[in-house]
């Protein structure tokens, strides 16, 4: 409960001098003096201007009593709410199309890079999804008054992260997306949650447990019967670089370590603010790669590009990327982690589902069976996460 009487004086010089000196009313610390921020809006000082509809405040009991107003009718708001069925109901679908959205953008990105690839190329799509995305995520943590890195721990961490997490990542994936479908690259890509069990048992001692190994071993034969179909052999010669299944296993890979590195990347850095710069980083090296590549988008394939084809480029940049690491990031902040961890599987099912509608792809019968398997697998190391 804030102090009426120390900060009194405060409110009551509040805009009385055009330039408030440091340690002011305007400058103060949200934490020793909540109220005052809302008492600021619309009157003089700060740039503020008086209002004739702002409550009259003449007195620390009176400022006491406003604040108290304030906190019944939020509960107000909340009891009305909770007593409309429609009000719930639509409270509810937005809740969880906020829990949803990440892993449906995840997912449909896949497809819509599958788009594209042909006419641009794998490593300018990558980049492309990158960089943009960064941009737009730090411009986001800044405007939202995040700590821009600092220092050669903060920038070594965020670097090593974009080599691993970023570049690796979504240069394995755009190359095994030109050999395989979305929907299998997808449920190869979203294994890396048996990864990371793994690693961090290995490097941070977290218990797996009997659900999370049975889990382990589930998601294991599920991504051997997804590999083996695929395979290439010309005669006595075995392709494995061939293989675009082998490509997305790599990616899940990269994208585990990554994941286990956040860990201490978030030490020197904002967690969302390092996020951005490692696409940033990470997409520097794939769109040189790109040029040296001469991937067709550098050799005047851009202009061949449709109106679809440029919006599915955005697509995957800004839904793909952007939107869905600042939804996730906003569910995370909220206490979703356990319902985020077990929905990770839905990012394949959603890649499979619009991949057969836009692209007409299918799975055999051993590639089924196997993705169902994994899906399985990937649910159980995540429900062990849930029960803890």
């Amino acid at each position: 409960m804030p102090d009426y009487e120390d900060n009194w004086e405060d409110v009551k010089n509040y805009g009385s001098s055009p330039e408030q000196p440091k340690g002011s009313s305007c400058h103060a610390d949200p934490d020793d003096y909540s109220h005052s921020k809302s008492l600021a809006a619309g009157r003089k000082g700060c740039g503020g201007l008086v209002s004739d509809s702002d409550p009259q405040v003449d007195s620390p009991l009176d400022l006491k009593l406003l604040e108290e107003n304030d906190k019944d009718n939020s509960e107000k708001v909340e009891v009305e709410i909770e007593s409309d069925p429609l009000l719930r109901l639509i409270g509810g679908v937005w809740e969880w199309g906020l829990l949803i959205s990440p892993f449906f953008f995840w997912g449909t990105a896949m497809v819509a890079m599958k788009e594209v690839l042909p006419k641009t190329g794998p490593f300018f799509v990558s980049s492309f999804r990158l960089i943009p995305a960064g941009l737009l995520l730090v411009a986001f943590a800044a405007f939202r008054g995040r700590r821009i890195p600092s220092g050669l721990n903060a920038w070594l961490s965020i670097t090593l992260f974009a080599i691993v997490d970023a570049a690796c990542f979504q240069g394995f994936l755009a190359e095994g997306l030109e050999k395989t479908s979305a929907g299998l690259g997808s449920v190869i890509i979203d294994s890396q949650p048996l990864t990371v069990a793994i690693l961090a048992s290995l490097l941070y001692g977290e218990s797996i447990g009997f659900v999370g190994a049975a889990g382990l071993v589930l998601g294991v034969v599920g991504l051997l019967l997804l590999e083996l179909p695929a395979l290439a052999f010309d005669g006595s010669n075995f392709s494995l670089w061939g293989s675009g299944e082998w490509w997305m296993l790599l990616a899940a890979q990269s994208m585990a370590v990554g994941t286990v590195m956040v860990r201490w990347v978030s030490k020197y850095s904002d967690p969302i603010m390092a996020t951005g710069w490692h696409m940033v980083i990470g997409g520097l090296p794939l769109a040189a790669i790109s040029v040296l590549n001469h991937d067709p988008a550098i050799n005047g394939g851009l202009w061949e590009l449709t109106s679809n084809d440029v919006l599915a480029l955005l697509y995957t940049s800004i839904f793909g990327s952007a939107v869905s690491y600042g939804v996730f990031f906003y569910n995370a902040t909220r206490g979703s982690l356990t319902k985020l961890s077990s929905l990770t599987f839905l990012t394949p099912m959603f890649a499979s589902v619009f991949g057969f509608l836009y692209l007409g792809e299918t799975f055999s019968t051993e590639q089924l069976i196997g993705a169902l398997v994994t899906i399985v697998g990937i649910y159980m190391v995540n429900y062990k996460n849930a029960l803890e």
